[in-house]
């Protein structure tokens, strides 16, 4: 929620060409009212920042088409996620079955309407009509662009929720989210010193890893569950973070409490590729995490395998993520599918997303 991201993409090549970027901030003020709806989805200001956030994203677009010094009319189609407000992956017990659901925002009619752009939208709920958990979708992106023939890889997104995408030699690819990324770091930093996020991870590496609560947090249920699987901070927020800190028999100060999210972040993404692909050769970073130094170095540390970005595979780590959308886009587009059942558990591959025509 830090800022709006847009990527111009040209696919007519063997390689996705990223020929330009434009980013725009997120106020304030935006960003306390999207936490609020996060907290509660049925907030009635849903539809207001729906249209607002559309609004916002039509000027993105056309800013970054500006930008780029091409004409709106040799765009394809636009490919837009739109911000999570919830997300609640289907759930199967031996008493009940709990539905799935994902809620994206930043209405795609105004996206089209505004630009004059075919704008492609609300991928996650297709993929959870065949079963699926809606996400990560990124893995099916990493696969076209990242596989190696010579090399067991594994991409790492971290963004607010960190992913890993395995992705071997031979063999079916998987992934799956590991936990929090940068949301908990965010959200501690915020609290205490009012700041949007740790820059390179200076504060915590002030700190000292608390053993005890590192152990407490990864007691969390949700590491030990079997992939598929998917979370978001309707279940890492602080009122998590808050009662782990009441069970620890002494008070831990904020700082080393940075210091010791930093480490869960870079555990529970080592343990998860330990535990599932144990044979990886290398590994790729991308989102916001990769500018973290201090959790770099501590997954490095829990990491026998080569530690990089991904701008060694010709992509800068902070725009994998909105490719990965032009890309998922243009599958809708023509037709194909945008999801890897094996990674989302559905029970088919399946087009993704609704194409709105302007």
């Amino acid at each position: 929620m830090d800022s709006l991201d847009a990527a111009l993409v040209d696919f007519s090549g063997t390689f996705p060409q990223l020929l330009c970027t434009h980013r725009s901030p997120v106020s304030d003020s935006l960003k306390q009212r999207l936490l609020m709806l996060c907290k509660s989805p049925q907030h009635p200001q849903l539809g207001e920042l729906d249209s607002q956030l559309g609004i916002q994203f039509a000027e993105l677009a056309l800013a970054l088409i500006e930008n780029a010094g091409i004409h709106p009319e040799n765009i394809f189609a636009i490919g837009s996620h739109g911000q999570t407000v919830f997300h609640q992956p289907p759930y199967k017990s031996n008493s009940s079955v709990q539905l799935g659901f994902s809620v994206q925002i930043g209405d795609p009619n105004i996206i089209a309407s505004r630009t004059g752009i075919t704008t492609v939208a609300d991928f996650r709920r297709k993929d959870m009509a065949a079963g699926g958990q809606g996400a990560p979708l990124v893995p099916a992106f990493h696969r076209a662009l990242f596989h190696s023939g010579k090399k067991n890889r594994v991409i790492v997104n971290i963004g607010g929720i960190a992913n890993i995408t395995v992705l071997p030699t031979n063999g079916k690819v998987s992934g799956f989210d590991t936990g929090p990324g940068n949301v908990l770091l965010d959200l501690w930093i915020n609290k205490h010193l009012q700041k949007k996020y740790d820059n390179e991870g200076a504060w915590a590496r002030q700190g000292e890893i608390n053993p005890s609560l590192l152990a407490s947090f990864l007691k969390e249920d949700f590491f030990a569950k079997a992939p598929p699987k998917s979370t978001g901070r309707e279940l890492f927020n602080l009122n998590w973070l808050e009662k782990y800190l009441a069970m620890e028999a002494k008070p831990v100060s904020a700082i080393d409490v940075q210091a010791t999210l930093t480490a869960l972040t870079a555990n529970s993404i080592s343990n998860a590729i330990k535990t599932t692909a144990p044979e990886t050769d290398e590994i790729f970073i991308c989102g916001g995490g990769a500018h973290n130094d201090f959790m770099m170095k501590l997954l490095q540390k829990n990491t026998p395998s080569t530690i990089n970005n991904t701008s060694a595979l010709g992509i800068d780590p902070d725009w994998v993520e909105a490719m990965a959308f032009a890309w998922l886009a243009k599958q809708t587009m023509e037709g194909k599918p945008g999801n890897l059942p094996a990674v989302t558990g559905a029970t088919k591959s399946v087009v993704l997303g609704g194409i709105y025509l302007p």
